[in-house]
């Protein structure tokens, strides 16, 4: 089948160049970084990043400050914990010791009636 577009170099060379003359044509017409619309532009760029990096730096402290707040109240969680098992640790052992202390007062009063009966058999012996 034959080319329908039956061009010759000559006008295929031709479009080429067309095409290049554009493509330098459309670069030449961007605006140059000396440009005032392109400084404003760029300013406003920079402005907005500037802006961008103050709230990502205000986000991150407010993030630490609240971990630093998890981390105190943590703290005084485990202190009040800690303090709440001491006194439960503190009381069972003063209510052990008050037990011991009555059972050797039983035991002593057990064995003082014991010598007192004891000793008044040997009256009543002797």
């Amino acid at each position: 089948m034959r080319n329908l577009n039956d061009n010759s170099f000559a006008e295929r060379r031709k479009s080429a160049e067309n095409a290049k003359r554009e493509l330098l044509a459309k670069f030449a017409s961007t605006p140059k970084s000396t440009d005032p619309a392109m400084q404003e532009r760029l300013a406003a760029r920079e402005a907005v990043a500037a802006a961008r990096e103050a709230r990502r730096a205000e986000r991150d402290a407010l993030k630490a400050a609240e971990k630093e707040r998890l981390l105190m109240e943590t703290a005084a969680l485990a202190a009040a914990a800690q303090a709440q098992a001491k006194a439960v640790a503190e009381a069972a052992q003063a209510e052990i010791d008050n037990r011991n202390s009555r059972v050797m007062a039983d035991e002593a009063a057990r064995k003082a009636e014991r010598d007192r009966r004891y000793a008044a058999r040997k009256a009543r012996q002797g």
